[in-house]
């Protein structure tokens, strides 16, 4: 095919496309035919129906279709292909094309001349990426979409914001005047970065809201979290159909083929937890990843090939051949409504200048460069090309370049006037009423249950289908829940979870969980869904508490971090009024998924006014397991904490947990929260709660001693998590010498708030010895955290006592686990 406009690809046709492998001669030429499987060509000689089938997939189009399983799927491409020269696009879409193509070329030059030097990731070059996603949307609302969420990268992003979501001129010029600079110290983000929301009428009549992700610099980063949204958005607005709200997604070459989200997110894509119903890749192939050639990014023929995996149809288009561009969009966007299929278009373009505009490009990619430099714009090409089939008018193409140009020579006028930077949409429609900023402004809420209706939930959480046969391990299970219901037997962590579950869906509040096994749960104590031993059946235990519930979703993910938790994080951005919750299989692996966390989930609201309040559980412990299942890293949640950007938990009894979880709901604060939580306790007889604690109270940031009072302590530890079981437990092991050691567990550590620990300590000697005691070792874990504010509180430094500074988390023997356990409790307790 005739794909690259620069015309340096090499053009190799294989034997299998000339006739005469298949015996046909020149002499055949003529014979009259009727030929079987070929669409759009009926009848005709065999050098018709030859130059057809050239002109169908020798052209300025290429269609990979052969990977696709189904018969169905390939016939009805092939039709489409064969067919498209009977629905060339109308006078009228040609007219609007040339527009669309004059407005980006006239802003991006625009910018280049009134802002030169400064980086903008122009569009120049690859233009037709924007009558390309006009086209999308008008065909998506046409097929009856509503809504469509876009994530797309730096490259023509600003012009994307003004030519398709008709963001005003002079607010991104304003950004580029970079007024009122105080009003972002320390926060905010680049113009090529921001998102925005719009509602657009298309040429046909149809409205669509457009929501464009705001995304940082880390390529692809975006993908998870807009098919995260878009998965929320369906839910909103019931389609279960999944045609109402469409993802779109804009990716360069280099990337599609190089980041591995995009293999995680394509791998989504059918899975029952996470499908959309389709997403539209559009992969803007500028031949070039910054300075790497093709050659040296990939070892496919095509940056595309890794949607092979899905079995979706690819389309590579020639980027300057706009009617080509038309046909592609309408195709693949008919294939997507009738298959619920992702689709992906290669569109073949190039890169006016080097990666940002202070770059070079002539350094690495000399011929290249001498080619694109003599290249006529693609305003002046397809101008001509409708200027000769009298489509448009010399001048016409006159008035619609000055027309645009007074436009922006206003705008930038209205730009250089303005006294305030334009602020973004935050906190409007289904956020109106959350907030977010200090915790110091949100009043706490009582997260307690009346003790009668946690029965009721308890009773119909452990009533099974008739006739439903479970493993015999499940029966006990289910019968020692229906106890703890009862008050005759305490609760363990994992009926309490279920519990914060059960009353939040009660109360008619969406509960969605993903994660590894987490429906089981890694270390088999949730059971949030159990399985017939029979027909293998599933049923959930808390989806028929009663009628107006709210809607309870567990899922098993795929073994993939990062996609899963950016699915997560996104879906959170369009259900504030949800619990969106990820856990990790073990909190080791969260790191899989750092990427999101540090782009988005701890820095949103800073750089972006964006709050969620997305949940990661995250088991954490050290109970001598080896240096990959003892650490969720809570040192590097801590090093990110700031300006109450999220909170940091280790709750160490179920009621805690319990009232933690619903906490997060209840107030109307949104922030993510990250839970430590536990692996060893989940079995620990100590590790109960009554039930009467989930009927009262709310989640306590610091627990004080229940045994020694402060005014009678010679030794206050302070810890946080499982370790305090075992410091009670070497307490009573020493007996009288340590009977006044007084432990005290930092349940909430962060936002820390002084007040908190000073109360619980409040009553202590200034002479008594004070050591904050963790598992970990002393450079990871809480203590290069929380021991400066501990000496705030105190007036002095505590003293430490923690597992010697490590390059690993843990030890891999369990032997010397058990020597540094020890070595830990002698220096919290003097020896």
């Amino acid at each position: 095919a005739d794909l690259d406009p620069l015309d340096l690809l090499e053009r190799v046709a294989g034997s299998e496309l000339d006739p005469a492998t298949w015996g046909f001669t020149a002499a055949m030429g003529a014979r009259e035919l009727s030929p079987t499987g070929v669409h759009g060509l009926p009848r005709g000689t065999l050098q018709q129906i030859i130059e057809h089938l050239r002109a169908t997939y020798c052209g300025t189009v290429g269609l990979e279709l052969a990977h696709i399983d189904s018969p169905n799927k390939r016939s009805w491409l092939a039709e489409r292909m064969e067919t498209r020269a009977q629905r060339r696009p109308s006078p009228a879409v040609r007219r609007r094309i040339l527009q669309m193509l004059i407005d980006a070329e006239a802003f991006e030059r625009f910018c280049h001349v009134k802002y030169p030097g400064t980086k903008r990731f122009s569009l120049e070059g690859s233009e037709a990426l924007i009558p390309m996603l006009d086209l999308v949307l008008t065909h998506g609302a046409r097929l009856g979409a509503i809504e469509s969420v876009i994530g797309m990268a730096h490259r023509g992003r600003l012009t994307a914001l003004e030519g398709i979501l008709q963001r005003k001129a002079r607010d991104i010029f304003a950004e580029f005047e970079d007024i009122e600079p105080e009003a972002l110290s320390g926060g905010g983000d680049v113009k090529y970065h921001l998102g925005f929301s719009s509602d657009r009428v298309d040429p046909l009549g149809n409205a669509i809201h457009l929501s464009l992700s705001f995304n940082p610099s880390h390529l692809e980063a975006v993908d998870p979290v807009v098919v995260g949204r878009v998965r929320a958005k369906q839910r909103r607005h019931g389609d279960v159909e999944r045609r109402r709200v469409m993802g779109v997604l804009v990716h360069g070459d280099a990337a599609f083929a190089g980041q591995g989200l995009v293999t995680e997110v394509l791998q989504l894509h059918n899975l029952q937890g996470y499908r959309t119903g389709g997403t539209v890749h559009i992969v803007v192939n500028n031949q070039v990843g910054f300075t790497a050639s093709p050659q040296e990014t990939r070892s496919t023929p095509y940056c595309t090939d890794v949607a092979h995996m899905i079995q979706c149809p690819i389309w590579h288009v020639n980027g300057e051949d706009l009617d080509a561009v038309a046909e592609v969009v309408e195709m693949a966007m008919e294939y997507k409504a009738a298959f619920s299929s992702d689709v992906v278009i290669d569109l073949y373009c190039y890169r006016k200048y080097g990666h940002n505009e202070m770059d070079e490009p002539g350094f690495t990619q000399p011929v290249m460069y001498d080619r694109i430099q003599k290249k006529p714009s693609i305003v002046e090409t397809y101008g001509k090309r409708l200027m000769a089939e009298n489509v448009v008018s010399g001048q016409d193409v006159l008035h619609m370049t000055e027309e645009r140009n007074r436009e922006l020579e206003d705008e930038l006028g209205a730009a250089r006037s303005a006294k305030e930077r334009p602020r973004n949409q935050a906190l409007t429609g289904l956020w109106r009423g959350y907030v977010g900023g200090p915790a110091a402004n949100v009043p706490d809420v009582d997260t307690g249950v009346t003790r009668e209706l946690l029965g009721t939930i308890v009773e119909r959480m452990t009533t099974l289908p008739a006739g439903f046969q479970p493993h015999g391990k499940i029966v006990r299970l289910l019968d020692q829940r229906a106890q703890m219901g009862k008050g005759e037997r305490p609760l363990d962590w994992g009926m309490a979870e279920i519990l914060a579950y059960g009353s939040l869906l009660w109360e008619g509040t969406n509960v969605r969980l993903t994660g590894q096994d987490c429906s089981r749960g890694t270390f088999s104590h949730r059971h949030a869904l159990v399985t017939d031993v029979k027909s293998g059946a599933e049923h959930m235990v808390l989806g028929a508490l009663h009628p107006d519930q709210g809607t309870c979703r567990v899922y098993d993910s795929p073994l993939s971090e990062a996609g899963v938790l950016g699915f997560e994080f996104g879906y959170s951005l369009d259900y504030p009024d949800a619990l969106v919750m990820w856990e990790a299989q073990f909190g080791d692996f969260a790191n899989g998924a750092q990427v999101i966390i540090d782009q988005f989930i701890t820095s949103a609201e800073d750089k972006w006014n964006r709050l969620s309040g997305i949940v990661l559980l995250l088991p954490h412990g050290y109970e001598g397991q080896g240096p990959e299942h003892s650490s969720a890293r809570l040192e590097r949640f801590l090093q990110s904490c700031a300006e109450d950007n999220i909170q940091v938990c280790q709750p160490t009894t179920p009621a805690q947990m319990f009232h933690l979880l619903r906490r997060q709901v209840k107030r109307p604060w949104r922030k993510p929260l990250v839970v430590m939580t536990p692996k060893s306790l989940l079995r620990l007889p100590a590790a109960t709660s009554p039930l009467e604690e989930l009927t009262q109270g709310s989640f306590e940031r610091v627990l004080g001693d229940p045994i020694v009072a402060p005014e009678h302590a010679e030794r206050v530890l302070l810890c946080s998590g499982k370790v305090y079981y075992e410091l009670v437990e070497e307490r009573k092991r020493r007996g009288a010498a340590a009977e006044r050691t007084m432990i005290v567990r930092v349940e909430q550590l962060y936002p820390f708030r002084n007040e908190h620990v000073a109360a619980a300590l409040r009553g202590v000697s200034d002479a008594v010895d004070v050591v904050w005691v963790q598992d970990e070792p002393g450079n990871m874990g809480a203590a290069t955290f929380i021991m400066p504010r501990l000496a705030t509180v105190l007036g002095r430094m505590p003293r430490l006592a923690a597992r010697d500074p490590s390059a690993s988390p843990a030890t891999g023997s369990h032997r010397a686990h058990v020597l540094e356990q020890n070595r830990i409790f002698a220096a919290a307790f003097g020896g």
